[in-house]
């Protein structure tokens, strides 16, 4: 489970937006044993007192349940990932085009930016 991290945005939400995404596309899957959180910390270089921190929010969530001696699994709520997930993406599509904005740029000239080959 790859977790890339930007530094310089809060690390617990970031890992659970990341877990959430997995759970989403179905690469973590309903029922299925998700890293330990010294694992995840080791891997994400950062505390293992985060990880346990964002793990603990998406069992509040319904995304993961901690079964206690045998470690953290995949909770049954696909559906709330989905949601969260759906969520974020409407935030960060009105984020950049807010900057887009700001930068002077129309709505036609973003996206004729966006469809632009150039940009890959």
């Amino acid at each position: 489970m790859a977790i890339k991290l930007d530094k310089s945005r809060p690390i617990c939400p970031q890992i659970e937006e990341q877990i959430c995404i997995l759970i989403s596309n179905g690469t973590l899957k309903s029922g299925e044993k998700v890293m330990s959180v010294r694992e995840l910390a080791v891997e994400a270089s950062v505390n293992p007192n985060t990880v346990q921190k964002a793990f603990e929010g998406l069992e509040e969530k319904g995304l993961l349940k901690s079964v206690r001696g045998s470690g953290w699994f995949v909770g049954e709520n696909g559906e709330k990932a989905k949601d969260i997930v759906n969520s974020l993406i409407i935030s960060q599509t009105k984020e950049y085009l807010g900057r887009m904005h700001d930068l002077g740029l129309s709505n036609e000239q973003i996206l004729n930016l966006l469809r632009s080959d150039d940009n890959e």
